[in-house]
Formats: structure tokens, C-alpha cells, sequence
């Protein structure tokens, strides 16, 4: 049996500024991983698509705030940048 993912693990070599930003980041990768995992059973970073990334970030997040959206751009550059994709 596998191991689960872990996000925090894979964001610890890209995360930089405050403690609240890592936390942030972290929090915000983790309801990513959810609900691409849910909706699309993709478990990882490597094995999303950027469609799995657009959906999430054009239809799971489209009754936040454009504040909200915007914090989580920066988290999926943040995963991209890390996965080397």
C-alpha cells in the first residue's frame, strides 16, 4: 500500500516569505489537492493536467473573491514552479 501524498513535504523546498504566507500557500495547495482529487481523482501534482488547474481555478473558485482567486494564482505558480512543469 502506498503512502498519501504529502503536499507540505512537496512545497517545503519552493515556500518563501513570512510563516503566514508558507501557511497560506500550504492551506490553500491542500483544498486544491481535494478537490482535484474528488473531481478528477488525481491524487499528485505530476500526474494534473492543466485542465484539472483551470477547473479548479475557473469553477471551484468562482463565488470567492477576486482577492481570493488571485492568492490562489500564486499558489498554482507556486506548485507549477515546483513540479517543473
Amino acid at each position: 500500500m502506498s503512502r498519501p501524498f504529502d503536499m507540505s513535504l512537496f512545497l517545503s523546498g519552493a515556500l518563501t516569505g513570512s510563516m503566514a504566507t508558507q501557511q497560506r500557500h500550504l492551506r490553500q495547495a491542500l483544498i486544491k489537492q481535494a478537490a482535484i482529487r474528488q473531481r478528477w481523482h488525481r491524487d499528485t501534482p505530476w500526474t494534473w493536467q492543466h485542465k484539472h488547474v483551470c477547473w479548479f481555478l475557473v469553477h471551484h473558485l468562482r463565488d470567492r473573491s477576486e482577492a481570493t482567486r488571485y492568492y490562489y494564482r500564486l499558489t498554482a505558480q507556486l506548485i507549477r514552479k515546483r513540479s517543473g512543469k
